[in-house]
């Protein structure tokens, strides 16, 4: 099986209210993600909430998706995917890692990278536009040891980078894999208005 894991833990600093709840169309950031891959070819959904978990968990409907409160948030990102990796099946055969300030996430890249496990049982799966790397990111279960004890200021990129030669690139037409929203000024940048 495949888990998809959100990691929605953050302390939104830069952003300065939480990421999570931020307005995508009609729904929020989580809630937008959240719904993709409830449409994607993933066994099970996984989303780590840290900072404002109860106010967050309050606003977005996480029917359907286990959730995880990762109480160690503030010691950054990987502490929130090893809080979501902790409670996975015994069978989960890779991970699909999406990050919550990455919204632009669309059930065709997610059931490509998919789709492309299946058929080659690649360690990594990477997708990218015009040659550069994006998000979400997949990892086999040959490299959960990895993740789990990958450097805390480094987390999952720190894994990338070791296993380069494990690296599938997965081109595609969607430039939204590249765009992150940290700032007041990322959100308005692609958004038209003020978060």
């Amino acid at each position: 099986m495949i888990n998809a894991i959100v990691l929605a833990g953050g302390e939104s600093k830069r952003m300065g209210r939480p990421k999570p709840l931020l307005r995508f169309e009609d729904t929020t950031f989580l809630g937008h993600i959240v719904s993709v891959l409830g449409h994607c070819d993933v066994e099970a959904t996984t989303v780590v909430l840290g900072a404002e978990a109860e106010t967050i968990g309050a606003s977005v409907d996480l029917s359907g998706v286990k959730v995880v409160i990762n109480e160690d948030y503030r010691m950054g990102q990987l502490s929130s995917l090893i809080a979501g990796m902790s409670g996975m099946s015994p069978e989960t055969e890779a991970i699909v890692l999406c990050l919550v300030d990455h919204p632009f996430v669309t059930v065709e890249v997610v059931n490509r990278i998919v789709s492309k496990f299946r058929e080659t049982g690649s360690r990594i799966i990477v997708p990218v536009f015009h040659g550069e790397r994006g998000h979400p990111t997949l990892f086999a279960r040959a490299l959960f040891e990895e993740l789990l004890n990958a450097p805390q200021d480094e987390g999952a990129r720190h894994v990338l980078y070791s296993n380069e030669q494990s690296v599938l690139e997965l081109e595609t037409s969607e430039k939204g894999i590249l765009i992150g929203i940290d700032t007041p000024d990322d959100y308005e940048l692609h958004f038209g208005t003020a978060p």
